[in-house]
């Protein structure tokens, strides 16, 4: 287990206790910005450890809002590590509802990290075995179990994953880290522990599920694997690697908060043609997922280029997968020609998005010099091989 940091885990536990919760209640709503002055009033009354244990804590649920909502965040306990890496509550609910429609009951959670995913399987009815081998994160997991009421479902051991009996469990969870001393991991086998193992540990229960960063190339994906991409209010957050479904082989887009999702049927690239009235810019774990034929085939469009994920059509067909834009203009790439145009129009406020294109729309935004009361969206893309550029707005 290598090294462990008996004062970090001492300082941890301090918080627990009746001074350290009243400390973390004054904190609450703190302002980061006057750490020092707040520091040297609670160092009055309170231990100088515990104060700065107290106020690295307040910190961390601050930052771990985004992920958490208000209500768990502020109940919740975490490390630096633990708030950076640990799964959106959205998505990890998403992902413990699919174990428990698969009849799973119980859970290895190996490498469960800070206990976010573990929070949301014991929420969805399973019991978890939750395995980390910092004992830190474990105190920290543990800490957030009894703190939300969990920890009859939870049971945390710290102890390295690779040694773990996970025979008795109808399901295996593995989050493996993705970050080294240098950042971000992209090679799959440089995750710890590498994604090779993380799949021979997969195949020894029922069911399973891996985390895995949404950039994994498809080759690297298991040919006995569902492959599932989700993105959360638009942005791509993770794809999972599911063992034991109905659909090995095949590759999923998970759209939340809706839950609509997209399970691919393998279609040829769609043909390309012009710009059509209507532009459709997919959800990108559609991108991600290589389900924009897909998308295309539902709605009756086509491609304005064979390397570019925009869909055009002549008519308007919503779908959840695909964001849909009127466009008004299709002309090549021309800074004047386009700077004219949006004065002639009195456009003020421009969204500008970009695919294929080298241009920066914030660099373009300061040549454009924006006035008037109208908005417009500006698309900078390639269509037929060409820089273009097209004006138009969202559907309504």
């Amino acid at each position: 287990m290598g090294h462990v940091d008996v004062d970090a885990v001492d300082a941890f536990d301090s918080l627990l206790g009746d001074e350290g919760q009243a400390l973390l209640s004054a904190l609450r709503n703190y302002d980061p910005a006057q750490e020092l002055a707040t520091a040297t009033r609670l160092r009055r009354d309170h231990p100088a450890p515990l104060v700065s244990a107290a106020l690295t804590q307040a910190q961390l649920r601050q930052r771990a809002v985004a992920k958490f909502g208000a209500d768990d965040a502020h109940r919740m306990y975490f490390t630096p590590n633990g708030v950076e890496q640990s799964t959106r509550t959205s998505v990890a609910a998403h992902r413990a509802d699919r174990l428990a429609e698969f009849g799973v009951r119980g859970v290895a959670d190996l490498c469960c990290g800070i206990g976010g995913d573990a929070i949301a399987m014991a929420r969805a009815g399973l019991t978890v075995l939750a395995v980390d081998r910092d004992p830190l994160t474990c105190a920290v997991a543990r800490a957030n179990a009894d703190a939300l009421g969990l920890s009859r479902l939870i049971e945390v051991r710290c102890a390295d994953v690779t040694g773990v009996d996970t025979s008795r469990y109808d399901a295996v969870f593995v989050d493996p880290a993705r970050r080294g001393g240098r950042g971000r991991v992209f090679d799959p086998e440089a995750y710890s522990p590498p994604l090779s193992w993380a799949v021979e540990a997969a195949r020894t229960t029922p069911r399973a599920a891996l985390k895995i960063a949404p950039g994994i190339p498809h080759e690297a994906v298991p040919e006995d694997a569902e492959a599932e991409w989700i993105s959360d209010q638009g942005n791509v957050k993770e794809a999972v690697l599911w063992f034991g479904t109905a659909r090995p082989g095949m590759r999923r887009a998970t759209l939340l908060p809706s839950g609509h999702s997209l399970l691919g049927s393998q279609l040829p690239d769609p043909e390309t043609g012009p710009v059509g009235r209507w532009l459709y810019e997919p959800d990108g774990a559609v991108i991600r997922a290589h389900l924009v034929a897909d998308v295309a085939a539902r709605i009756g469009g086509r491609l304005i280029d064979p390397t570019i994920a925009y869909i055009t059509a002549d008519e308007l067909r919503p779908t959840p997968y695909a964001t849909a834009y009127e466009i008004t203009d299709v002309l090549p790439f021309n800074l004047k020609k386009l700077r004219a145009l949006l004065r002639e129009r009195e456009v003020g406020v421009a969204t500008i998005k970009k695919r294929g294109s080298a241009i920066e729309p914030e660099h373009l935004r300061k040549k454009l010099r924006l006035e008037g009361g109208n908005a417009c969206t500006i698309l900078l893309t390639r269509a037929a091989g060409a820089p273009t550029m097209l004006l138009g707005h969202p559907a309504s």
